[in-house]
């Protein structure tokens, strides 16, 4: 029975460049991919993956780390991700994290040792013990949603792309603008979206003269619930209520949305509201909203940790930043009482 070996011999390559082109990975001309191809099938040869990943000192797997397996915009990540990762023949590993304990045994257990090619992380704020964690597997780490300087990464700019959010709200003749915000994962450490989305929003109020007021922000999960009760701690303050509602996100949105429709306003004749994401649901439900492309910032992840694995391992991480788009919806208008007239909404 014909061998790796064999194949390369009758294609006139090494055995490496036979892996890669009979795996589709790696840099491997089509000619030479073409030749390998037509000696593999001549001899017979199929690769095997157990087979494949044991001559190679490889796994075929790649760890993706999420703290909340069940969110959408974690989903819309993965599915991007998995997409690249798939086509290379690399399999995806999941590890949820879910509470305080979850993490620790991640972290602490050195549980990817050994069976991960790369490791994906979503969002997540890491203490320097488990960066070193993560450091010490000596494989490829790519963040989402985070800079780390000394691991691969892609993000977008949320300080810029909630500063847009409420310029916007700003520009139809808003002044009490009310934040819902996301709280922190643990350890009392907040993801850093969480942290620059509320400096855009105070970054903006500030140069259009407003003074933020602690009293129009409140916190809760990233959730519809937990927009709900977000919004309804705003309603039941001792201050005016918001004309306008700028969320972390569109989930949030739509909870603050079902709050106030509950307390007999109007979205968005009394309250305007706009989130951050661009759920699918966000155009049924009428929501202006600021899109960040969540699959594109996972292929892009996946394309650094594929580059690392097949290409340079040793070259300097990489960084980027994606773009954002603000789309307008029904939910967002001029403050009650007001008679400027609406900016007209963007194609969603």
């Amino acid at each position: 029975m014909a061998d790796i070996g064999d194949v390369a011999r009758r294609a006139g390559v090494s055995t490496a460049t036979v892996s890669r082109a009979l795996r589709g990975v790696g840099r491997v001309a089509e000619s030479t991919r073409a030749r390998v191809r037509e000696a593999a099938q001549e001899l017979g040869y199929s690769v095997s993956p157990s087979a494949s990943r044991l001559a190679t000192g490889r796994t075929g797997t790649v760890a993706v780390v999420v703290p909340f397996v069940s969110r959408w915009s974690y989903g819309q990540i993965i599915e991007g991700a998995e997409a690249v990762l798939r086509m290379a023949g690399l399999d995806m590993l999941l590890y949820n994290l879910a509470d305080a304990e979850g993490r620790r045994r991640m972290f602490a257990g050195n549980r990817l040792r050994g069976r991960v090619d790369a490791v994906l992380v979503l969002y997540l704020p890491m203490t320097q013990e488990e960066k070193e964690a993560l450091r010490s597997l000596d494989v490829p780490v790519a963040v989402v949603g985070a800079l780390e300087p000394e691991f691969f990464g892609v993000r977008i700019d949320d300080v810029a792309a909630a500063r847009t959010a409420v310029r916007h709200l700003l520009h139809l003749g808003h002044r009490r603008i009310g934040l819902i915000g996301g709280v922190g994962y643990d350890q009392g450490m907040p993801f850093t979206s969480q942290i620059d989305r509320r400096t855009g929003y105070l970054d903006a109020l500030r140069e259009a003269g407003v003074e933020p007021d602690p009293a129009t922000e409140a916190v809760a999960d990233f959730t519809v619930d937990g927009g709900t009760r977000a919004m309804t701690r705003l309603l039941s303050g001792d201050g005016p209520v918001p004309t306008a509602v700028f969320a972390h996100s569109d989930e949030m949105a739509y909870g603050a949305m079902r709050a106030l429709r509950q307390a007999g306003l109007d979205v968005p004749g009394d309250v305007s509201v706009i989130g951050f994401d661009g759920h699918d649901m966000s155009e049924l439900m009428g929501l202006s909203t600021v899109v960040q492309p969540l699959c594109e910032l996972g292929a892009v992840a996946g394309q650094q940790l594929l580059a690392a694995l097949t290409e340079n391992a040793d070259r300097a991480p990489a960084h980027r930043v994606e773009p954002t788009e603000l789309v307008l919806r029904g939910s967002t208008g001029p403050p009650p009482g007001s008679d400027r007239t609406p900016s007209p909404a963007r194609p969603s």
